[in-house]
This record gives structure tokens, sequence and C-alpha cells, in this order.
């Protein structure tokens, strides 16, 4: 059978595109299909502009510290129209590098929606249906509203770079990674911010000793955090965003964001009805070469469900280009992934928790928690955590988590250690950077306790 296609890709993340460009370029014909804006979550509503975000919630911080440090200053006041501007600026420049890239690589591009019709067909919204060899589903996932009476007045973390102004106050609800972030970004761009979580802490399944430093320092920062606490209802009000708590206090805020939850983006998508199989929250389940029930379709990134994390998504599409493309068969590593959360506080981890590494055997745990030179010196409180988890046996590096200023550039560093698996005493054999916060990694001798 011939096919108008090699591969087919939906959707234009950065999982999809990669894998689009590099199956280009071992000679095959192929397509891609994205409904939206080139880019996919990361690079339009995700990882890019949160960061930037990030990066411009700090100054008011650095403003204070300047004056410490003997710089003549005054606050400014932020300016948030400005900053979306050249926030919006800056997202079309990527987009479009997105482009030139794929165009770059002879991959077609279809500003369209994409449905599988059958295991080797797409149709296309414009009612095109085209044929394909290798279909990979690359659609990523979207932020969820929760079953809450009134959620429907919230927003997501979708919604929240395109606000019009700024809200002055903010209730954000959720106690993940996207939850926390947002609550240090709005607090440090000048917002009154009150976070609920109905669990115990938040970023659950990170290190405890290390979340709970980050919760501590957010706090500090100003972050209104109540723990145990979820939203009862809403009501649209004259004054704002009327909340009742399901511990019974009532407030009113500018806007309510809700951070519990991503589903992936299958629906309506056909993938059930051709046999792929589906997850219970819609998820596409794939073996370790990222390959469905249906030989002929593939998929990556997080509309699986594995590990949701852009570099995840592209390392999947090179295994998938290698396996079907390259006649290499590759599975997928998704073993000893370092990440970071850009709270404020920022967290660095890689490896096992201590509690998760206690479960598999004894262990050694070096930690020590200090107030870095930088912040000591500026009047600040605000703490770091250095913590190595250690097999007791092997003497390998089970994790290392990093609650600090920068601790995301630290993390990549230190991962590659513990990717590769190195000891304790090969951290104790590397000579110390002076002064630093990192040279601690190197420099804790005794452990803190053992389990």
């Amino acid at each position: 059978m011939t096919f108008d296609y090699d591969l087919f890709v939906i959707g234009g993340g950065s999982g999809g595109v990669r894998a689009g460009r590099v199956a280009a370029a071992t000679g095959a014909k192929v397509a891609l299909a994205e409904e939206f804006r080139m880019g996919g979550t990361c690079v339009i509503r995700g990882c890019v502009p949160k960061k930037l975000m990030v990066f411009a919630s700090t100054y008011s911080e650095m403003f204070e510290d300047a004056r410490a440090y003997g710089w003549d200053v005054t606050d400014g006041a932020f300016d948030w129209p400005r900053f979306r501007g050249k926030l919006d600026a800056e997202l079309e420049r990527l987009e479009g590098i997105y482009r030139k890239l794929l165009n770059g690589s002879d991959v077609t591009i279809y500003d369209a929606r994409a449905t599988i019709k059958d295991a080797h067909t797409v149709t296309l919204s414009t009612g095109e249906d085209i044929t394909a060899k290798h279909i990979l589903v690359a659609t990523g996932g979207r932020p969820v509203l929760p079953h809450i009476e009134g959620a429907e007045y919230g927003i997501t973390s979708n919604e929240v770079f395109n606000l019009e102004q700024l809200p002055k106050s903010i209730l954000i609800v959720g106690g993940g990674y996207i939850a926390s972030e947002f609550a240090g970004i709005m607090n440090g761009l000048g917002c009154k911010v009150t976070q609920f979580y109905r669990g115990e802490q938040i970023l659950r399944g990170f290190d405890n000793e290390a979340r709970g430093l980050v919760a501590e320092g957010m706090r500090a920062k100003g972050v209104d955090l109540h723990l145990g606490t979820n939203v009862l209802k809403m009501e649209k009000r004259d004054e704002g965003i009327w909340v009742q708590a399901t511990n019974g206090s009532e407030a009113i805020y500018d806007q309510v964001m809700f951070a519990t939850g991503r589903a992936p983006n299958t629906e309506g998508m056909g993938l059930a009805e051709v046999g792929v199989e589906l997850g219970r929250r819609g998820e596409i389940i794939v073996d370790q070469y990222s390959q469905t029930k249906v030989p002929s379709i593939f998929a990556i990134g997080d509309v699986t469900d594995r590990v949701q994390l852009t570099p995840v998504a592209i390392r999947e599409g090179m295994a998938f280009v290698e396996t079907v493309f390259k006649g290499n068969p590759t599975p997928v590593d998704h073993d000893l992934i370092p990440s970071a959360v850009f709270t404020q506080p920022e967290l660095g981890t890689i490896g096992l928790t201590e509690e998760e590494a206690a479960e598999n055997g004894p262990i050694e745990v070096y930690s020590t928690s200090f107030k870095p030179m930088n912040h000591g010196f500026a009047g600040r409180d605000d703490r770091v955590l250095m913590k190595l988890i250690v097999c007791a046996e092997t003497r390998k590096v089970l994790g290392c988590h990093i609650v600090a200023d920068h601790a995301g550039e630290m993390i990549q560093l230190a991962g590659i250690a513990v990717k590769m698996g190195a000891t304790k005493e090969d951290f104790d054999r590397t000579v110390a950077v002076h002064p630093t916060m990192a040279e601690e990694l190197v420099t804790m001798k005794e452990p803190v306790r053992t389990a």
C-alpha cells in the first residue's frame, strides 16, 4: 500500500516537533498537524512564559537586597501590560522558530485539528483525509477545573498568562508544582496570595524535608498557605469571586486559579474506536517503545501520562525515531530524571526521596540547612537545604535534593553524577568550590541519620 507520508505527527509541541524533524532527517516523508499554536504547552502556556514570570517576580526582593548591599534604589511599580506585551512578543518569536525548524526539515505543516480515522489515516478539520505508514500522537495535556460549585468562575494556568490586568488578590487552589510556582510568582508581582491545598503538605511526592522547607519559605515571603483546606463553593459577586472553604471561612478574591490536575488531550480523537487502549484518565497506554496496541500508532509526551516533563517528551520522540526509522529499538529511559520546581525558594531534585529510599534498604542521610552568605548579609532569614540520600551497602547516592536559589541549575550538574552511579566517596573526593552554597554537597562528612 502506498501512503501519503511515512510519518504523520499529531501535535506541534516540543516532543512532536523534535520527532518530526529527526524522522525527516532520516529521509522519511513527514507531516505534522497542530490545531492551536506551534510550541505546545511548554512554549506557549507552560515552562517558558512561567519562567519569564518567575524572573519578573523576583525583582521586588532584589530591590530590598540592593539597599542592604549599599545601593541607593527605590522600588518601582510593576507594569503588567508592558510585561505582557513583551511576553507575547517572545512567544511569537519562539513559535516562529518552531515553524522555521519544521520547514527547514521539509516537514509539511497542517494548521488544523487531526483525528484518527483508522490505523493509517488521519482526518483534518478541513475535511481532508491523509494516510501515513506511522502515526505519532503528541497532543499533550490540559488543565482541568474540579467538580466544585462555581468552579467555572475560576481560571487555570492556561488563562493566567493572558489576564488583562494583574489582580490585587488571588486564591490559588492546589498543592502541586504549578500551584506552588504561581503562588510565588503572583506574590512577587505584588498580589495578595492565598493558597489552599487539601493535603497535609504541598509538593506531594517530593522529599518531605525539602517540601517542608519550601512551604516554610513561601510563608515567610508572604504567601498565605492553608493546608488541609479546599474550596467548597464559589459565587460571582460585584466585588469579585466569593469563596467558601471547607474550614468554614469565607472571602472574596479578584481571581481564583485552579491548579488541581491535568488531563491528556485524547477526547474526540477516535483513538479507542481504532483499537488504541486508553487509561482511566484518558491517557494513551504504550509499551516501552511508545507503541500502542495498534502497531502503526505511537504516542509520546504528556498524552501518555508517564513523566510530564518537556525534556522527557523530547527524549521519547528521539527514542521513537531510533526505533521506527533507524532500526535501532530504543526503550525510553525514565530512571533518575533530574527536575526543578521554580517555587520561591526553588527546589531541585533527582532520584529517591528519603522516604522512598528507606523502604528499599538501609540508607544514610546527609543533610544540612543553613542561611547562605548572600541572604545573611542582606538580613534575610531564608534558609537553604543540601541533602544526599546514600545506600548504606553500595555507597551509591540514591537521591539529591536542593532547596536554594538556582537549585535547578545545581541539580542539572549534580544529576550527571547521580545518573552515572556516583558514590558518596566520589562526592567526597571532589574539591569544594568556595564560597558557594553547592560546596556543601561535597563537604558533608557524617550522616545526620540512618534508616
